[in-house]
């Protein structure tokens, strides 16, 4: 697939500005971290389309895609990624192909034949964990034994990740105005700007009550900066931050290493165990769909570690 590379004399990419670009357009399209990870899984892809030549998805001629192309493609991702990751490489082809499509570069029955690559069909378990209420507890202690405004704000933004199961750029990009103090309800942009709201109750609500105290009530971002001296300052947390401050207060807490989104996946878990409706924590989590939410649920696997206690394995320990 060489010919696919882009050179001096067959030149799509280099000659086009970048508004003509079907790659830069898709991806302008998406939102900041959506980008990024789009923006690997095309790199990965142009890698396979030139023979290791090139990882630009820019230097790409995408109009000259085909569909024995993207089949190959696809045959490459198997070999070396999980379907779930598959899908999502092949998601970022389609949308190049769109944008190429949309930009009159490409046929619509030649974008139609290209885009009707089947999905990988196979289910995979979730990478990460759920934290235990004692990790939860030691996070929140640790918080409060800080006295400084950083011990107040992080003990906000750890109660607001297990309470709402919110993604960390979702946090990151709370306004003041999203919470409405009165009622704890607060309003969350997700993927795909769509939005959705979320109640605080018990104790996020006197969590997120402490920080504003302390944060006041100047218009902006919900979650501010505090610098090592303990000051604020007003202005955006990055969502690295937010990653930055849970792995600063694991450590102090003596808590294993977890992510952002095993404090979402806490939250899914928890309330599904509790006997939530899977309709209604599907809804809270921003997921477009019930089969993502049933992804997080463990009760099938409890269920199965109790089936499996139902068998006795006639098997005798030797004597040490």
């Amino acid at each position: 697939m060489s010919d696919l590379i882009t050179t001096q004399s067959h030149d799509l990419a280099i000659q086009q500005p970048m508004d003509q670009n079907p790659a830069a357009v898709y991806l302008a399209a998406l939102q900041p971290t959506g980008r990024r990870s789009q923006r690997a899984a095309l790199a990965v892809v142009a890698n396979i389309l030139t023979n290791g030549e090139s990882s630009d998805p820019f230097a790409i001629s995408w109009p000259a895609v085909r569909f024995q192309h993207v089949a190959v493609i696809r045959a490459r991702l198997v070999d070396l990624y999980k379907p779930a990751t598959v899908n999502r490489y092949l998601c970022a082809v389609r949308g190049v192909l769109k944008a190429a499509w949309r930009l009159g570069q490409i046929s619509g029955e030649d974008y139609q034949r290209a885009a009707d690559v089947q999905s990988v069909i196979g289910d995979t378990i979730p990478a990460g964990r759920e934290l235990s209420p004692g990790e939860l507890s030691a996070l929140m202690a640790v918080c409060g034994d800080d006295p400084t405004a950083a011990g107040v704000r992080d003990g906000a933004i750890i109660a607001l990740l297990y309470s709402s199961g919110l993604r960390r750029e979702e946090l990151a990009r709370l306004e003041l105005t999203d919470y409405d103090p009165e009622t704890g309800r607060l309003k969350v942009t997700g993927k795909r700007s769509k939005e959705r709201l979320v109640y605080l109750t018990n104790g996020a609500l006197y969590a997120m009550a402490d920080w504003i105290a302390i944060r006041g009530s100047e218009p902006g971002a919900l979650f501010w900066a505090v610098n090592k001296g303990g000051n604020m300052t007003p202005g955006r947390m990055t969502p690295q931050a937010v990653y930055n401050l849970l792995v600063k207060r694991a450590g102090q807490a003596g808590v294993k290493e977890f992510s952002p989104h095993d404090m979402r996946r806490t939250f899914v878990s928890d309330l599904l165990d509790a006997g939530a409706d899977i309709a209604t924590v599907a809804k809270m989590a921003g997921h477009s769909s019930v089969n993502t939410t049933a992804r997080y649920d463990r009760r099938p696997e409890q269920a199965k570690q109790k089936a499996a206690s139902l068998l006795h394995v006639p098997y005798n320990r030797r004597a040490k």
